[in-house]
């Protein structure tokens, strides 16, 4: 594992971008929990209000506590990790809005295109972290991020079957329960490795056009 190396500076617009993701999840979240539209029924949007915001800031709080101890210890401490932030919030906006949408009962792909997406989502974030954290060499980051994802899928169904299976009900019966899960599960890893594999390439393109600078500065001195 090579040394991590410091993150450069996001677009000035990516912290509103994610202050705009998490409003906007937020706002759909409290009207899910206090209205009584049938779009909303049975999907536990009470705990889901109390949930996804921690989740979806968990990556800049953990950043910041980081910062703070590196500070105190007199050493360098880079940006905050806004794209990550970013991708990893984006999934969240993106479920509850097909919720409130009713994407999931009106259009028949939209679960399975979730599950897809925003694995790949939420994977890349999880991907630069580990690429800003010195994960190397390039195949190794790859398999760390789809395995992360992997991980996170899991525990996505772990939830989904504590929340509608084991403490509520679930349409179909367990039988459409585990087919619907294994489906979940074989997608978000699908989304999981795909995002490896775009985590790694881009890592490695840009390591590779960093060394072409330096050598062009190295040739003209």
């Amino acid at each position: 594992m090579a040394a991590p190396r410091p993150t450069s500076e996001p677009a000035p617009w990516v912290p509103w971008a994610v202050l705009g993701v998490v409003v906007a999840t937020v706002v759909q979240l409290a009207l899910g929990a206090s209205s009584d539209l049938p779009q909303f029924a049975g999907k536990g949007f009470g705990a889901r209000l109390a949930a996804y915001p921690v989740l979806m800031l968990l990556v800049p709080l953990v950043a910041v506590v980081r910062r703070a101890r590196r500070n105190h210890r007199h050493q360098p401490s880079g940006p905050l990790p806004w794209w990550a932030t970013l991708l990893v919030a984006l999934p969240f906006l993106v479920d509850v809005t097909g919720n409130t949408l009713d994407l999931y009962d009106a259009v028949g792909w939209w679960d399975d295109a979730n599950h897809l997406v925003n694995w790949a989502l939420l994977s890349v974030g999880a991907g630069l972290l580990l690429r800003d954290g010195g994960v190397r060499p390039h195949w190794a980051l790859a398999l760390c991020t789809a395995g992360v994802g992997a991980l996170l899928a899991v525990a996505w169904e772990l939830g989904e079957w504590a929340a509608f299976i084991r403490f509520g009900e679930v349409d179909g019966g367990l039988a459409a329960a585990y087919g619907d899960t294994l489906g979940d599960l074989a997608l978000g890893c699908l989304g999981a490795a795909a995002a490896g594999a775009v985590v790694a390439r881009r890592a490695l393109v840009a390591e590779r056009s960093a060394a072409r600078r330096l050598a062009e500065v190295a040739r003209g001195s």
